[in-house]
C-alpha cells in the first residue's frame, strides 16, 4: 500500500484508540448520573449535535424522500451503536480497560469472520480460511491470558 493512503490505516487505529478512552469517560458519566442509559443518551445527544453541525457545513442534509427510501434494517445501525454505548458505560468500568477491549475485538472479529463468510451487509465474501479462524482462536487465548494475570 503505497504511503499516501497511510492515512487509511492511522484512522481506524486512532478510532480504534478512542474506544477504550470512550467507554472509560461514558463509565465516568453513568456514575456521574447514577444512569448507564442516562449517559448513553447524553452520549448520543452530544455525537449527534456534533455530527448534525458537520453535515450541515458540508451541505449534506437528507430529504424526506432519502429517508423513504430505507429499509427496516437500516435503521439499525443506530440502534447497536446505542447498545454498544451503554454496554461500554456498564461493563468498561467492572471489567477494566483491557479486559473490555480485548472482549470487544473478539466479538467485533467473530463477526467480521461470519460477515466476510456470507457477504452478508455489503461486504465482499471472503470465505473463512483456518489462518482466519486460527487467529480468532489467538484473540481467545488472549481474552483467557488476560483474565489470568
Amino acid at each position: 500500500m503505497p504511503n499516501s493512503n497511510a492515512w487509511l490505516l492511522a484512522l481506524p487505529f486512532l478510532a480504534g484508540a478512542c474506544l477504550p478512552l470512550q467507554a472509560g469517560i461514558n463509565g465516568q458519566l453513568a456514575k456521574q448520573l447514577s444512569s448507564v442509559l442516562a449517559a448513553a443518551l447524553l452520549s448520543f445527544i452530544v455525537g449527534s449535535l456534533a455530527l448534525l453541525l458537520v453535515v450541515a457545513t458540508q451541505r449534506q442534509l437528507l430529504g424526506l424522500d432519502a429517508l423513504k427510501g430505507l429499509d427496516w434494517w437500516h435503521w439499525s445501525g443506530g440502534l447497536l451503536g446505542a447498545c454498544f454505548i451503554a454496554t461500554a458505560a456498564f461493563a468498561g468500568p467492572r471489567v477494566g480497560a483491557l479486559l473490555f477491549m480485548v472482549l470487544v475485538i473478539a466479538g467485533q472479529l467473530s463477526m467480521a469472520l461470519t460477515l466476510d463468510h456470507f457477504g452478508w451487509a455489503g461486504f465482499r465474501e471472503a470465505p473463512v480460511s483456518l489462518g482466519k479462524f486460527a487467529g480468532l482462536l489467538l484473540i481467545v487465548a488472549g481474552i483467557w491470558l488476560i483474565r489470568r494475570g
